[in-house]
């Protein structure tokens, strides 16, 4: 627990949010997905990482590898020819969050079969599919209307794609 509450004082905000900001877009899905392929396949194109990463949307993509070479951990090599040819890597700082995600997916995959007993057993008690409460909303807004109900479209378009919201902490 000791070293628990020691990362969490090392991610205040103290920082201006840097630490938060990093962990937050470099941990979602596209990002880790962008991380995991350059890892593995070493150098490539932008459309070959849309390709690999099935179902990104040309706008996540884009936005995912700009926080990343932000980030350092990719590097962006623009060719400067016509038709544009622009090139992706993976910095040593990226190396290094892919061999650290390795024991949380490690751990992830070890425990799947214990994640779906819990998320049965909580479906069956509750006997409803569980929706995850949103910003303004509680939970039992969402269970009793999820997507069909009448705040449903004016949230998400005042709220965007899920994976572009700030991660939210509360140590």
């Amino acid at each position: 627990m000791a070293q628990s509450q020691a990362a969490c004082a090392a991610l205040s905000d103290n920082d201006g949010g840097l630490k938060r900001e990093v962990l937050a877009h470099a941990g979602n899905r596209w990002s880790l997905g962008i991380v995991h392929i350059l890892g593995v396949a070493g150098t490539l194109r932008h459309a070959e990482l849309a390709r690999r990463l099935d179902g990104v949307t040309q706008r996540m993509l884009t936005r995912s590898l700009r926080q990343l070479e932000r980030d350092g951990l990719i590097i962006r090599h623009d060719h400067g020819e016509v038709p544009p040819r622009v090139d992706y890597t993976l910095t040593p700082l990226g190396k290094g969050l892919l061999v650290g995600m390795m024991p949380l997916w490690r751990w992830i995959i070890d425990n799947a079969s214990a994640f779906r007993t819990a998320r049965d057993r909580f479906d069956s008690e509750r006997n409803s599919t569980f929706v995850e409460p949103r910003d303004g909303l509680n939970e039992q807004q969402c269970l009793s209307g999820g997507a069909n109900a009448p705040w449903h479209s004016a949230f998400e378009d005042s709220v965007g794609d899920c994976d572009e919201r700030p991660l939210k902490h509360s140590c």
